[in-house]
């Protein structure tokens, strides 16, 4: 939770949720960002789920590298939030990160709402655009859509990807382009602070972090045990099953 969710995470939500700036300057942005943070709602204990690897065979579990047998630190966390403003009232942001999981990889979904009523007879499968935006390893962006299947015999929808990844649409200039922290140097030198977080973001982060926190302090919660290699804990599927809807899929 402090690692990866104060910052990394809350990051990746401020990029997708917040307006757009009145030009793409340092401050403009991060004014932007921190109407997001302070538009965060309390996050319910049901809707948290935390993960613990696990000891498996040779590999030591958490525990046995931290060198606590009694430690409560989590491994993994996955939460439902939502963001209390006029544009994205009642829209669930699901946020999930881990470590020894089945890949590593970044990735933001963007899941666009479902119509819920077909104009075409016989159509009784639910569609629904979704927009991947894949940050590691493979840099790039998968917009999946519904299309007609080419051929006679009526009206049949299928969906089908289309996809750019930066290797395939850059070539050879693509393997020239810095990684996340060379970048970040470079915005240093230059001066360029857009992409680090203001003083009064961090306060407000922690501000809505530090009772999540303090809740499972209080309620002495311990993180639920999953296996290496896997997606996490079985909680955290539970956590959108119950609202009808699932993860996407962590590739090895």
């Amino acid at each position: 939770m402090r690692d990866m969710v104060q910052n990394h995470l809350m990051q990746l939500l401020c990029l997708i949720a917040m307006e757009a700036p009145s030009m793409f300057e340092a401050d403009a942005v991060r004014d932007e960002k921190l109407k997001v943070i302070r538009a965060l709602q309390p996050v319910e204990p049901h809707h948290i789920v935390r993960g613990q690897y696990d000891a498996n065979g040779d590999k030591p579990g958490y525990r046995e590298e931290a060198g606590d047998p009694r430690s409560f630190t989590e491994s993994y966390i996955a939460m439902r939030t939502e963001i209390a403003n006029w544009r994205w009232a009642g829209v669930p942001f699901y946020l999930r990160t881990g470590k020894k999981l089945k890949a590593r990889a970044s990735e933001i979904v963007v899941v666009f709402k479902d119509l819920g009523h077909s104009i075409f007879p016989g159509d009784e499968k639910r569609h629904r655009n979704i927009l991947s935006i894949q940050l590691q390893p493979n840099e790039g962006i998968q917009l999946r859509v519904t299309i007609k299947e080419p051929g006679p015999g009526g009206m049949r929808l299928v969906d089908v990807p289309l996809d750019m990844t930066f290797a395939d649409a850059l070539g050879p200039d693509a393997d020239d382009s810095p990684d996340a922290y060379e970048r970040l140097i470079m915005d240093v030198i230059r001066g360029n602070q857009t992409l680090f977080m203001r003083g009064d973001e961090v306060e407000a982060a922690w501000a809505w972090t530090d009772p999540i926190i303090e809740g499972w302090q209080a309620r002495g919660d311990v993180p639920k045990l999953y296996d290496q290699g896997s997606s996490g804990p079985e909680d955290a599927l539970m956590l959108m099953h119950r609202e009808g809807r699932r993860w996407s899929e962590i590739k090895a």
